[in-house]
């Protein structure tokens, strides 16, 4: 493994000023966390099912008594307002408890119908190491979705955050440790790109669960293509509603906004294009805009903010250029910048921005912007809204607002996505599977089956009778 040297630093968004230094673990640390998890998973594997879900329940308890300190810390790190962050604690418990209630039933082993003379069934075994590669936009709740599961099912873990957001691998392992989980059971290393590619290709890794970008999620497969090992890629989106005739206006309107500006944008399933029937175009525009025009970008310490900036100021400059890309070729930018203050080229706040007379031609229609932008298109009817839905190289979910729910599940069944909405947007029912198409990425996590992917099945054929 190579090594590494220096140090990361988190540089708040907030103000431009650093806020945690890490050094970033050499190769002999790297060695010894791995030696670690190795060891500790083979008596935690042994350990009964029960007994796990119990000692992860209590882990679980431990992470949400530090709710505030962990918010407050989750928005110097990413910039989301203090408003909000403690949502992310409340999301990540929702997530793991449903996932230590539906261990049991997904790890049962099955048993084939009875058979004179032999007994057969497959139980499902840990795969060992599972190296989990967390994103900085959703810390917490992108990681929640393989550790626990990963855990529960007898299998250790090692945890990579972000070098945008490091104080949140030491809050996860620090809670577990504090409930009195094994040492070893999940541990967590500062490492560049370079090392966590490192690690990936290690043999002492058993499983990679990465969320992130397309490149990231290529170079995550290249580094693992000599081993064959699974690999969960969930690589993100530009995510489609479609507001037909028939809709609540007022509630798709609400909810469309919301699932595209919260996080300022930055979410891998949040609402990067609308379609609006063309009879309730100008309507939705209106209200959208009221809406839009109502936010407040600005400090996210403070409770009253409820935009706050992007991760870093080339973020927010490469939605501004991909903004005013389209303005070039024709789009009609409906919120005055201006009106936001602190939103000034070269500075991570960036002004919330929606878009009319959009084309497919534009960037901004096609690819992911990851920020607080928001094209708006008329179609005349649900076949143009299903091709032009489609029309993307990214699959992660589609919302579609519509008081027939049969003829919402029929366009359901024609969109390529992972996770299809009605009425809705924008959130992760831990009893679905969470999945994407293309390239938002494969694998699965949540629900019954995220546990097949942690597991592998192992077959018993038993002759209890012998002539």
């Amino acid at each position: 493994m190579s090594s590494q040297s220096g140090s990361l630093r988190c540089i708040s968004p907030i103000d431009g000023q650093l806020y945690v230094e890490r050094s970033l673990a050499d190769a002999s640390l790297v060695d010894r966390t791995l030696v670690l998890a190795r060891e500790a998973q083979r008596e935690w594997r042994a350990t009964p099912l029960d007994a796990r879900c119990a000692l992860l329940g209590k882990a679980v308890d431990a992470f949400v008594a530090q709710r505030d300190d962990i918010a407050a810390e989750l928005t110097h790190q990413m910039g989301r307002p203090i408003a909000y962050t403690p949502g992310e604690v409340g999301g990540f418990a929702e997530r793991a408890r449903e996932m230590l209630r539906l261990a049991p039933e997904a790890l049962e082993p099955i048993v084939l119908e009875p058979k004179p003379g032999f007994e057969r069934f497959i139980q499902r075994d840990p795969l060992g190491v599972v190296l989990v590669i967390a994103p900085w936009n959703y810390p917490y709740l992108t990681a929640v979705n393989a550790i626990v599961p990963a855990l529960a099912a007898g299998n250790t873990v090692v945890l990579k955050h972000s070098s945008q957001t490091p104080l949140c691998a030491e809050r996860l392992s620090g809670a577990f440790e504090s409930a009195g989980l094994p040492r070893g059971l999940l541990t967590h290393l500062h490492l560049s790109h370079e090392g966590a590619l490192a690690a990936v290709a290690d043999p002492r890794v058993d499983f990679v669960a990465f969320t992130g970008s397309v490149p990231g999620g290529r170079a995550v497969q290249r580094a693992a293509s000599e081993r064959f090992i699974g690999i969960g890629l969930e690589l993100g989106g530009k995510d489609p509603a479609y507001v037909r005739r028939d809709a609540d206006l007022a509630h798709a309107v609400e909810t469309t906004v919301d699932g595209a500006f919260f996080n300022s944008g930055q979410s891998c399933c949040g609402i990067e294009r609308v379609y609006v029937h063309a009879s309730r175009l100008d309507e939705y525009v209106d209200a959208a805009r009221s809406l839009v025009q109502a936010y407040v970008l600005g400090d996210p310490r403070e409770e009253a903010t409820t935009l706050g900036p992007m991760v870093r100021p080339s973020a927010a400059d490469f939605v501004r250029e991909q903004t005013a890309d389209a303005v070039r070729a024709g789009a009609r930018p409906l919120i005055d910048a201006s009106a936001f203050e602190r939103a000034v080229p070269g500075s991570a706040y960036c002004a919330p921005q929606l878009l009319i007379d959009v084309t497919h031609d534009m960037r901004v229609m096609r690819e992911e912007s990851f920020g607080p932008v928001l094209g708006v298109m008329p179609v005349r009817d649900d076949a143009e809204a299903i091709r032009l839905m489609n029309d993307s190289d990214f699959g992660l979910t589609a919302a579609v607002f519509t008081r027939d729910r049969d003829a919402a599940v029929a366009i359901g069944r024609q969109i390529e996505t992972g996770t299809f909405f009605l009425n809705r947007c924008d959130y992760l029912d831990p009893g679905l599977a969470w999945t994407g198409v293309k390239d938002s990425g494969r694998g699965v996590t949540l629900s019954r089956l995220g546990y097949e992917v942690l597991t592998r099945p192992k077959s018993f054929h038993l002759r209890t009778e012998l002539e």
